[in-house]
């Protein structure tokens, strides 16, 4: 068994004044998240209104389908012309490493 996460620090438009205009930029990038078969949610900033962070984490059979579904999801943020991906810290743990 392998678990992988990653965390997405985004910088938002500078219209995301409130944390309404926050949420809706947030939203759709969380729904294209979880197309992946992931867990996502927002873990940090939640009070910062230009800066969020997201979180994945995804859990399977194979090292490499973890490293895969991850990078679709980096790829899937980082190609959202609307915020900006500013850094991605990735972990990928099995078994051994307990």
């Amino acid at each position: 068994m392998f678990t992988g996460t990653a965390l997405f620090d985004l910088l938002l438009p500078g219209d995301s004044r409130s944390l309404k205009d926050k949420r809706g930029y947030l939203r759709p990038i969380l729904a294209l998240l979880r197309k992946y078969e992931v867990s996502a949610a927002e873990v940090g900033d939640q009070d910062r209104h230009g800066r969020a962070q997201l979180g994945v984490a995804i859990v399977a059979a194979d090292a490499a389908h973890v490293r895969e579904v991850l990078d679709h999801c980096e790829r899937a943020v980082a190609g959202r012309p609307e915020i900006e991906l500013l850094s991605v810290k990735r972990r990928v743990i099995g078994d051994d490493d307990f």
